[in-house]
């Protein structure tokens, strides 16, 4: 797929951006969540989806409480043992008072910028060879999320290679998803940060209908939405029966048992290429947004 726009550069990174993350856990593993410590992750956006992420990761490897706040609504008073905080740009208003309110209390930031602001007021991990000059996130927060999960003893090698062959997967390979008149992505346990995430770059990139819900939710309400023309589309482990049930209402039921979640984020970035460009919209300037959100 032939694209010259920044989204598309950044996209196409992902999988040695990964071994990237995951070599820079090993070199900053002292200001990463030790074992035992109950600790707090912030982000705003695409940011705290990922945090989502790795919260319930941390906690699924029995490795302590984990809270995942978005940095607009933080509940740090709570009393946590470290807070964890990401940020592409590092001038995001919300995590700098995040940070500035947990003062006192060892404090990480994994951001793409080594001279931001946010490096001020916290213990620094930087990721610059994941920046991007395109507004919609895409790699630097699957770099930090490879990170994170190397950090619990992960091995980011399948993910990156499940990446690669998504990156290199001919257009058919969306499906129906390239011209769905509606899309609905489902996660489970972690992956229901991956979900949002999928939701709101089809949202921010090409102005589509798209919805996200943990997957045991989906029967409760939202299933209503499902019909012909319209995509539901699963990351990761999926209920019981919910395949057959979507499928009985004619809509498309998408699922790719066996890869990595991570990477099946890196096919719906293509995704969202495609439909931008059938939409005339470019990728890397949806409208109303820009690259942090700074408040005066």
């Amino acid at each position: 797929m032939s694209d010259d726009s920044h989204l598309a550069r950044e996209i196409a990174t992902q999988p040695r951006d990964w071994h990237t993350g995951a070599a820079r856990a090993a070199v900053h593993r002292e200001l990463l969540p030790r074992p035992g410590e109950r600790v707090a992750v912030t982000g705003c956006g695409t940011s705290f989806f990922m945090a989502q992420c790795y919260a319930a990761l941390r906690e699924d490897a029995g490795q302590g409480l984990t809270d995942a706040w978005p940095a607009g609504e933080h509940r740090l008073a709570r009393g946590y043992d470290r807070v964890l905080a990401l940020t592409r740009s590092g001038t995001t208003t919300e995590v700098l008072r995040a940070l500035r309110a947990a003062d006192g209390v060892p404090r990480t930031v994994i951001t793409a910028v080594p001279d931001a602001p946010a490096t001020a007021l916290a213990a620094t991990i930087a990721l610059p060879e994941a920046d991007e000059r395109s507004v919609v996130q895409s790699r630097f927060a699957t770099t930090a999320l490879a990170l994170l999960r190397a950090s619990l003893g992960e091995d980011i090698a399948p993910a990156a290679a499940d990446a690669a062959a998504a990156l290199a997967a001919g257009p058919e390979s969306l499906g129906p998803a390239a011209t769905a008149g509606q899309v609905t992505f489902l996660g489970r346990g972690w992956t229901c940060g991956l979900a949002a995430e999928a939701a709101l770059k089809l949202r921010e990139s090409a102005q589509a209908w798209a919805e996200s819900y943990p997957a045991t939710e989906y029967r409760h309400g939202p299933i209503s939405i499902a019909g012909p023309g319209r995509v539901t589309w699963a990351l990761g482990e999926v209920p019981d029966g919910l395949a057959d049930q979507v499928r009985a209402t004619g809509a498309h039921f998408e699922h790719a048992p066996g890869v990595d979640p991570m990477a099946e984020l890196v096919r719906v970035h293509r995704l969202c290429l495609v439909r931008a460009r059938a939409a005339g919209l470019d990728p890397d300037a949806p409208r109303h947004l820009s690259r942090s959100v700074v408040l005066g």
